[in-house]
């Protein structure tokens, strides 16, 4: 198969070329290909006909977000628009990555969020990603949105920078109210391959790995697996002000990616092979 795969410096996109390696694959970054631009991605995608298209761009900086409105708008809502019209005109799959931040956050800690619950993103990150979700739904009818959460992998990301910290400090502090599920950028990149190969029905899957935690026990979790002697201190999200709010409650459940036998490891079991590594 003919993979076009966007935003492809990212930590998603590293992942994802990985686990298709043994695919035909085109990479763009925004020098390559402009998602923003409707006549530039028409034409590109007319002229490569890829079988599957992957989009890994995102601008995710959530703080910068609330006062980059308009580039966030482009490139989370604007750009997965034009690949979803380029998809549609040339019969190719479009593969958009979307985000836990399209939900309130307000949920009671003991629930989950299911695929169809209410949306009520909180910032401009999630508002702009939940409308690039729209665009994709309104624009073309073959496609998969992969809500993610947590992401890290290949380079910086929250678990390099928690073992970092532990280096020149006794203690790091640690937001130990916000509820969710890290998630193994090897594991999204091979369940987004699970749900090519076994043809899953399109539309809209909560895509994390499985069980939930907060970022204070994953960061207990991190050390443990380490070896790290390092103090972790429990802190609230109101003393750990940020500009964009983040979410109380990051928790998906996965039954609707299970329900179609897709396999799913535990967010512990994918901390360890990915602390194999660092």
């Amino acid at each position: 198969m003919k993979i076009l795969i966007t935003g492809a410096n990212g930590m998603l996109a590293k992942a994802v070329k990985d686990e298709f390696k043994n695919e035909e694959l085109i990479c763009t970054d925004v020098a390559e290909l402009d998602i923003t631009d409707i006549v530039a991605v028409e034409k590109y995608v007319q002229n490569v006909k890829p079988d599957f298209i992957i989009n890994c761009a995102a601008y995710t900086a959530v703080d910068k977000a609330e006062e980059q409105k308009e580039l966030a708008y482009k490139i989370n809502a604007i750009g997965p628009k034009n690949l979803a019209i380029a998809s549609k005109k040339n019969n190719a799959t479009l593969i958009h990555i979307s985000t836990d931040y399209v939900f309130g956050g307000n949920k009671p800690v003991e629930e989950n969020y299911s695929e169809n619950d209410e949306k009520n993103p909180q910032t401009v990150y999630g508002s702009t990603k939940l409308e690039g979700e729209k665009f994709v739904e309104e624009n073309c009818s073959k496609y998969y949105i992969f809500r993610t959460a947590w992401l890290y992998g290949e380079g910086n990301n929250f678990v390099r920078t928690m073992i970092k910290l532990s280096q020149d400090h006794n203690e790091v502090s640690v937001v130990n109210d916000q509820h969710g599920s890290p998630t193994y950028a090897v594991d999204l990149a091979n369940i987004i391959h699970q749900a090519i190969l076994k043809n899953i029905p399109y539309g809209i899957y909560n895509t994390t790995n499985l069980g939930y935690t907060t970022w204070y026990d994953f960061t207990k979790k991190i050390f443990e697996i380490k070896k790290i002697n390092c103090n972790v201190k429990p802190v609230t999200s109101e003393e750990f002000q940020r500009p964009a709010k983040r979410p109380t409650n990051s928790k998906m459940s996965k039954d609707k990616l299970l329900k179609n036998e897709i396999i799913i490891p535990t967010y512990e079991e994918a901390l360890k092979r990915y602390l194999k590594n660092e």
